[in-house]
């Protein structure tokens, strides 16, 4: 189960005496909401800054506590998420678990989301396909993702697949390339990229068990890193 996200102990004052009201990532487009997980997640589901949410069933926001000190950010919901309205709850999302759990992590621990909060498909005869979504629809989502850092403010994060990595580090990184290496996004926070659960999955033959093997390692270093004593 997950841990609750919002209305336990607030943070010491003291680890929050750093902050700012920036994000270490790409601009958002507009005002970026404030308030507690469950207001944002609430004020979410009406969100129109973009055409995703007429085909979409529901917003999916991230899930996890605010005192959770790292973060995961995939790339958009699927059909699953969709229907459920939960993020990494689908193929994915059991792959991810396995992974967290041979990583010698608990999901309970984190908070994840995505990049993107609607799920962008095609329609073919009874299937809903996964389309990517365009860069003009991924900013207008950014104010969200924005929102949930600024409540979380995570020491470490972990992006997902190559949308998250670049809204993270910027257009010019390549997952393949820096893929594993943290990276400084702020004074208090470091992230690192891997492969996305789905990603593995769609890898034929012999290269998924090595895909997987490298998603775990990185998993590692997060779990590593949690062990590590606050600054």
């Amino acid at each position: 189960m997950n841990a609750p996200d919002d209305g336990g102990p607030r943070r010491a004052p003291a680890r929050r005496a750093h902050l700012s009201t920036a994000v270490p990532f790409a601009k958002p487009v507009g005002e970026i909401p404030k308030g507690s997980l469950r207001h944002l997640r609430d004020e979410a589901e009406h969100c129109r800054r973009c055409p995703l949410w007429r085909g979409a069933t529901q917003t999916v926001f991230g899930r996890g506590s605010s005192d959770a000190r790292a973060m995961l950010i995939g790339e958009q919901p699927g059909d699953r998420e969709d229907l459920r309205g939960e993020p990494f709850v689908g193929p994915a999302g059991r792959l991810l678990d396995k992974a967290l759990a041979d990583a010698g992590l608990a999901r309970s621990a984190l908070y994840l989301t995505n990049a993107v909060k609607h799920f962008k498909y095609e329609q073919r005869g009874p299937d809903r396909l996964h389309t990517r979504a365009s860069a003009r629809e991924q900013e207008a989502c950014r104010v969200w993702l924005a929102a949930e850092w600024l409540r979380v403010r995570p020491r470490l994060a972990v992006a997902l697949g190559a949308m998250a990595a670049q809204t993270l580090f910027g257009s010019g990184f390549r997952l393949s390339r820096e893929r594993g290496q943290w990276l400084e996004l702020e004074p208090h926070c470091r992230a690192l990229a891997t492969w996305h659960p789905s990603s593995v999955l769609r890898t034929p033959g012999t290269g998924r068990q090595r895909r997987y093997a490298e998603l775990v390692e990185d998993l590692g270093r997060l779990a590593e890193a949690l062990r590590e004593p606050e600054p």
